[in-house]
């Protein structure tokens, strides 16, 4: 990773919290509704593993914590912002909300708000893939409290079975809502858990995006030369709540400064500093110019946009209104 990458990154970063704290603002003006879970503290997360993937190319499948993702993929900030706000120019047309950010044109298949569903549906992306002797893989984002569900074990399983091209990358921020992972799952690391299915895995600091990206390299390597599976966890930390309904009670405060103290983007900030290659004031520069950006064109974006019409209602719904479907009968 050069200098050049670096610099990118940390306003990619950047830009992404920037755009989380907006939302958190524009939910409590009552501009966002429905739920709303955000991203800050995890960007090296999600930019170092797709850094060293191909964004836009490989398929892309996550959970409901999905706007970074999203974005980093290739999809459009304002699109991404005019869906949390149900408006008819979002990513999903207004109609799936904060859970449901999707860009298939740039290979990004979805955020899921069913907890352990991305699972099979980025094996059976992978599967498809190896049947059609592609060259890209699937990559699958999820929380560590997912991984108790049976569908993870399940899709592993094939995954192994069939040597699929799936990347699982588990972001391991230690909370499932309120509940602690040693609370919750008899295995605390959970790149062991793979090991019962003959997965290669390995576990990360997911707060250095440095890291990340060699190791995420590593995994995108092992996976498109054809070797099957490879299962990545990141230790990282949410500096919000679950969701904006969380009280976020159940962490100390200690817990919370020890990790704010190792933020992924003053980590990146100040390395860059410290080598020389930025200065304090080109990062203010930077916040200043990407806020004016967030602000002037994407909520701008957002908020001139039209709500769906309500003669459109049904308009994106697949099933068909059928009698049978409902117990009526003919």
């Amino acid at each position: 990773m050069n200098v050049a990458d670096k610099k990118r990154l940390l306003r990619e970063m950047l830009f992404a919290r920037r755009f989380e704290e907006r939302c958190y603002e524009a939910y409590v003006e009552r501009k966002i509704g429905g739920f709303l879970h955000l991203y800050p503290g995890q960007e090296a997360c999600c930019h170092g593993v797709l850094e060293a993937a191909r964004p836009g190319q490989d398929y892309v499948i996550t959970g409901y914590r999905d706007h970074v993702h999203a974005i980093k993929c290739g999809a459009d900030p304002k699109e991404v912002m005019a869906e949390l706000y149900a408006k008819e120019t979002g990513s999903s047309k207004g109609r799936g909300g904060s859970m449901h950010i999707f860009a298939a044109d740039h290979h990004f298949m979805g955020g899921y708000a069913l907890v352990g569903g991305p699972f099979p549906l980025a094996a059976g992306m992978a599967k498809a893939i190896k049947m059609k002797g592609g060259e890209e893989i699937a990559i699958c984002f999820l929380g560590d409290a997912a991984n108790n569900q049976g569908t993870f074990h399940e899709s592993l399983n094939m995954a192994k079975l069939w040597d699929l091209p799936v990347l699982y990358v588990c972001e391991n921020n230690l909370y499932g809502i309120g509940t602690r992972i040693d609370r919750s799952t008899a295995v605390i690391d959970q790149y062991k858990r793979v090991s019962g299915y003959n997965i290669p895995s390995a576990q990360e600091d997911g707060q250095d995006i440095e890291k990340v990206f060699k190791a995420a390299k590593k995994a995108v390597d092992h996976v498109r030369s054809g070797k099957g599976p490879y299962f990545l966890e990141l230790m990282t930390y949410r500096y919000r709540g679950h969701s904006m309904s969380d009280s976020n009670a159940y962490r100390s405060k200690k817990e919370e400064r020890m990790w704010s103290e190792r933020d992924p983007i003053i980590l990146l900030r100040d390395r860059l500093i410290k080598a020389g290659e930025i200065t304090k004031d080109d990062y203010k520069a930077m916040d200043t110019e990407i806020l004016d950006t967030i602000e002037n064109d994407v909520i701008a974006f957002a908020e001139s946009s039209p709500e769906p019409r309500v003669e459109e209602l049904e308009k994106y719904v697949l099933a068909e209104n059928d009698p049978w479907v409902y117990g009526g009968g003919r």
